[in-house]
């Protein structure tokens, strides 16, 4: 009888075999789309990670140094209302425009 046991009905058909190849070939380039598309996305998740961290970064500091500023223009409204203040004793016929003009002119010289 027949001694090999991996007998099929078609040996060597090389319609069969080639299908099998281009079969194995395709769920193999699934396969590596799959990884690659895996780690694509693992990138983009590290990359966008690390832009939200340099857009929080960043932001911090905008946020900073607009206290700074915040600070900084309160102090100079306050020099601004002790200099009018200053400057309507001097002048006390004067009303706040012709101060505000005064001073305007005085800080040109």
């Amino acid at each position: 009888m027949c001694k090999n046991m991996d007998w099929s009905p078609f040996p060597s058909h090389p319609t069969i075999a080639s299908s099998k190849r281009r079969h194995r070939l395709k769920h193999y380039k699934v396969q590596i789309f799959r990884l690659s598309r895996k780690r694509w996305e693992e990138n983009m998740k590290k990359d966008m990670e690390l832009m939200n961290l340099k857009l929080y970064l960043e932001n911090q500091s905008i946020i900073e140094e607009n206290e700074k500023l915040r600070k900084k223009a309160s102090l100079l409204q306050q020099e601004n209302l002790a200099l009018m203040s200053e400057y309507q004793k001097k002048f006390p016929h004067l009303d706040r425009f012709s101060t505000t003009l005064l001073l305007l002119l005085q800080q040109k010289h």
